[in-house]
């Protein structure tokens, strides 16, 4: 296969170009600033500039580039920010592929399980309905984006992913060396559910869902028993051997993090049916497995 795929140096991104290619796959990344190397596309998402025939001869297209969610506090510019590196980017790609005359036969856009807001500890899959607040709304717009792809007849699926554990890397990375130090803990109440799923699985869930071609439409990628703040702290502690006495106070954690906070401190017990029903087995399905996961890597 030959598979363009854009956000190739973040955490996710730069996993699955790496297994891809260990399988022969040909990779073109599609980058923002001027390309260097014969693997490279440049493209420009926020000014929706890519030309079509850089995408010639693709088979698949996978979406992976946004600002990260918890990379700055949530200022009303930021916000737009992530708005805007994920709703305009998606539909530079998606109106691109629908002016194909031989488009890739998928398209996998990125999205994120901030699409059911806070379900509390009822178990959520695919056709529940969104959320309210400002991530919701997000992915709401984020995955609207994607419909020129879908309207086109270009097989569409919309990735929403969930916690990825990771020793290095996104926002499980930043808890590795704080309970490594002995100064994890949980946070809040440790009563909220959190959907996680290891690098390694969800690399292998995007690759079942480019093979698989009855698969479209929204797939949560999340392993299926989530565990709550209180479970995944006290793992934490057992596997890196050390204590978990810490705690972050609600009230601070709204201080440090603002509106952010809300959406930390929420409670998201989503399961990854329609992955499931399509056959896909997880190698890390509990919350251990996925840290050892992340230590061996």
């Amino acid at each position: 296969m030959r598979i363009a795929i854009t956000g190739s140096t973040g955490l996710i991104g730069t996993a699955l170009v790496r297994n891809l290619r260990a399988d022969g796959h040909d990779v073109v990344r599609l980058v923002r600033r001027p390309s260097t190397a014969a693997d490279e596309v440049t493209w420009d998402p926020k000014g929706r500039r890519l030309d079509p025939t850089a995408l010639a001869g693709c088979t698949a297209v996978v979406h992976l580039a946004g600002a990260g969610i918890a990379d700055h506090r949530w200022t009303p510019a930021y916000k737009q920010e992530l708005r805007d590196s994920r709703v305009l980017g998606t539909r530079t790609l998606a109106t691109a592929l629908a002016a194909m005359d031989d488009p890739p036969r998928v398209f996998v856009s990125g999205s994120a399980i901030g699409y059911y807001g806070d379900t509390g500890d009822r178990r959520t899959d695919e056709d529940a309905p969104a959320g309210t607040g400002f991530l919701p709304e997000l992915c709401v717009a984020w995955e609207d984006a994607a419909a020129p792809a879908q309207d086109a007849g270009v097989r569409t699926v919309l990735a929403r992913t969930g916690l990825v554990v990771a020793s290095s890397g996104g926002a499980w990375g930043r808890l590795f060396p704080l309970f490594r130090l002995g100064l994890g803990g949980r946070i809040g109440d440790g009563s909220q559910y959190w959907s996680f799923i290891s690098l390694r699985d969800h690399v292998a869930a995007l690759r079942h869902v480019l093979a698989t071609e009855e698969v479209s439409g929204p797939v949560n990628l999340t392993a299926p028993e989530p565990v709550t703040n209180r479970e995944a702290t006290a793992v934490m502690g057992r596997v890196l051997r050390r204590p978990t006495l810490c705690t972050v106070p609600a009230p601070a954690l709204r201080i440090a993090l603002g509106e952010f906070a809300e959406d930390v401190l929420g409670s998201q017990r989503i399961v990854p049916r329609r992955l499931l029903d399509s056959g896909f087995a997880f190698t890390d399905p509990r919350i251990g497995d996925a840290v050892r996961a992340a230590l061996a890597s």
